[in-house]
């Protein structure tokens, strides 16, 4: 049980643990399948589907032993090891099938399990088509972030450990990727008027890899110059922005969001999207910034589709004999 919360081991062996009735529920209803159970009372294994069993270790133990591997703090009674999910073969919820948008989140750099789970949690409540895990972010499998996720696992397709070369594959044809950035208000204060076009004061931490000196102004507009920082426009989020397809990046705290990301979001006519926050008050928590643009970009789909299709009835009366 030590072993399989491990990453290399859920890496190498393709195994993930999951705990309690509702998770591992879940987990079953949208094909994942089981490998080991680990149980303390027999009813725990009766509530489960019965043609999901078959061929499943059942293994009753002393709810003292589940109290011991557990990470809960009030234990069901119940773990279960399963292969690991694979998005493509996965069933996930008619309801949630019927309400996904053409939206896609990015997660770059997020190495908070708590952030990564509420994050997964928003994603399925907006209605995101997808999730998609750069190289550098937390394992999704790890417990935290399953714990925080609340079977959001179950509800929206999570590919995760990308290459960023890889990361247009996974999308839509013509998505543009749009960028959270969380100091364009901080870049439009400090900067002069070019400068802040494109906040590039975000970007002081990029200077690093390409033997730039911090803190000149004129090194950051060299370095746009010479083309290695994408001129990224900074708009408000509450601007329309969510033309389908659209993808949002969302970066970490400590690293923030990578170069590579904002290459993405150049190449495909993208921006940065600012959620303005009152002067002196640090950036948001990236969970929440995640929950923000997603849910703007879901208002924003809902009011282009009632827009469509109040222009639709106004040319069908318009057209009409009378």
């Amino acid at each position: 049980m030590t072993i399989v919360k491990s990453r290399p081991f859920r890496d190498k062996q393709g195994k993930i643990l999951l705990e309690g009735r509702r998770l591992i529920a879940d987990a079953l209803k949208a094909g994942a399948v089981p490998k080991v159970f680990f149980f303390s009372r027999l009813e725990y294994i009766k509530e489960l589907p019965v043609d999901k069993l078959k061929g499943v270790s059942l293994i009753k133990v002393k709810f003292e032993d589940i109290k011991d591997w557990s990470d809960l703090v009030t234990p069901q009674g119940i773990l279960g090891i399963f292969a690991k999910p694979d998005h493509v073969t996965m069933t996930y919820p008619k309801t949630q099938l019927q309400h996904s948008l053409p939206l896609f989140l990015i997660c770059d750099n997020l190495r908070d399990p708590g952030n990564l789970g509420t994050i997964l949690r928003s994603a399925a409540g907006a209605g995101c088509s997808k999730v998609l895990l750069t190289k550098g972010c937390v394992d999704p499998w790890e417990p935290k972030v399953l714990r925080a996720g609340m079977g959001a696992h179950f509800q929206v397709p999570v590919i995760n450990n990308l290459e960023w070369g890889t990361v247009p594959d996974y999308l839509p044809p013509d998505t543009r990727v749009y960028v959270a950035d969380n100091c364009g208000l901080y870049a439009r204060a400090q900067q002069s008027n070019k400068a802040s076009d494109h906040g590039w004061v975000c970007d002081r931490r990029f200077l690093k890899f390409h033997k730039y000196e911090e803190g000149a102004e004129e090194d950051l507009e060299t370095a746009a110059r010479k083309g290695w920082l994408p001129e990224l426009e900074v708009q408000s989020y509450d601007v329309n922005w969510a033309e389908p397809p659209a993808a949002v990046v969302v970066g970490g705290e400590t690293h923030g969001v990578s170069l590579e990301s904002l290459q993405l979001a150049e190449s495909t006519g993208g921006k940065r999207l600012l959620i303005p926050v009152v002067p002196g008050v640090d950036s948001l928590n990236s969970a929440m910034a995640a929950s923000i643009l997603l849910f703007e970009g879901k208002r924003q789909l809902r009011l282009q589709v009632e827009r469509l299709s109040r222009a639709a009835g106004a040319d069908g009366h318009r057209g009409s004999p009378v």
